[in-house]
């Protein structure tokens, strides 16, 4: 039996295979003002279209806990009524394909406020309905303005922001909610010492520079049901200390190691570990694969299950990861965009039963016993 293709049990929510969709940025929300952020009829089809090819988990993109917390005026958000109401659809859909409907909850940070990527990634200044971003120290993100450092009030804010998210995913339909605490955005830029330059309670000690990352895991997993599985995305390096030529002292595997242990022990299930994100001038050596290893050191060293994501392109690539205990999942990215059946096709290719759609049935050539 293919081990991509058997459930996963976190608590007590089975996932029906290991292929999960990895969150990606559409930037193709709807509304004008405060009700910006509205997941559209695009969001639907897109998402409900990789639970009907296969999936066994979907993960909705980078939501934005509030306004000023989402990386462009273009991306969802989750902190009204209609935003919410719309979810509700979503959800909905994934989850009569047989797949689990999952929402990634995210604050962009210093990065925020930035235009769509096919338009250049530049700054949005406010007469173009952006607004000034916000991070633990007044350290820019290359090319982009320094911005607001919050106060203490303003990160307990933050806290009590991402529970009311995660209270409205919850009431959505959402069974998996996961905090973004990667890619450089405000979680991930409190965790590093090269954007988080604080000398009060929230930076300078490794303990300190935790706080803000753990008190948002507390506040999720306070108003998320104990029987539901909360997840949480890492920047595992971020690709400076690796580089003997980089004075910068960041972000590594082995800080990554010692953050499972504490995630876990705050409730956290799984680690859905990435790389980089905190710089634009990062050195990194990008190939099939290349963050896996990051995803094995945590799940080995510390037995905290994990998700393995980046540049996994092909089936037996991603059997061969979970089967050897690399990682308990693969989240599949862009190959999922260029084939909203990817893991149909991979249980074709493995020897597993692919899960197509009934009404599918008349363009797919099942498995039946021989006549005899």
């Amino acid at each position: 039996m293919s081990a991509l293709f058997t459930p996963l049990t976190l608590r007590s929510l089975e996932i029906p295979n290991r292929v999960w969709m990895s969150p990606m940025c559409m930037y193709s929300a709807a509304g004008e003002g405060p009700e910006t952020g509205v997941p559209t009829d695009f969001h639907l089809t897109h998402l409900a279209g990789r639970a009907a090819g296969g999936a066994g988990l979907v993960m909705v993109e980078a939501t934005g806990v509030r306004p000023d917390g989402r990386i462009s005026p273009w991306d969802l958000g989750l902190w009204n009524d209609r935003q919410q109401e719309a979810f509700a659809r979503v959800a909905a859909a994934i989850t009569s394909h047989g797949s689990v409907p999952a929402i990634q909850l995210a604050h962009a940070g210093r990065k925020a406020s930035t235009d769509r990527p096919w338009l250049g990634d530049r700054y949005v200044p406010g007469s173009e309905g952006g607004w000034t971003s916000v991070s633990p120290s007044a350290v820019a993100f290359d090319g982009l303005p320094v911005p607001h450092e919050l106060t203490e009030d303003e990160i307990q804010q933050l806290v009590r922001d991402f529970a009311a998210a995660a209270e409205r995913a919850l009431a959505a339909g959402f069974r998996v909610v996961e905090i973004h605490g990667a890619h450089g955005y405000l979680i991930n830029s409190f965790l590093s010492p090269v954007a988080n330059h604080r000398t009060d309670a929230y930076g300078g000690s490794w303990e300190n520079r935790l706080r803000f990352p753990l008190q948002v895991v507390d506040a999720v997993r306070a108003v998320w049901p104990d029987d539901l599985p909360v997840l949480f995305r890492t920047s595992a390096t971020d690709w400076l200390t690796e580089n003997p030529e980089d004075p910068r002292e960041g972000w590594t595997g082995a800080d990554t190691v010692r953050l499972a242990k504490e995630l876990t022990a705050h409730g956290v299930d799984l680690l859905d570990v990435s790389t980089g994100g905190l710089v634009r001038d990062a050195a990194i050596s990008a190939h099939p694969g290349y963050q896996v290893p990051f995803a094995e050191q945590v799940r080995r060293t510390t037995g905290t299950p994990t998700s393995a994501v980046g540049l996994v392109l092909e089936p037996a690539q991603a059997e061969e990861i979970v089967a050897t205990g690399q990682a308990d999942a693969v989240m599949i990215g862009r190959e999922m965009l260029r084939d909203p059946h990817w893991a149909h096709h991979a249980a074709d290719a493995l020897g597993a039963e692919p899960r197509w759609p009934d009404p599918y049935g008349y363009a797919v050539v099942r498995r039946r016993p021989a006549k005899a």
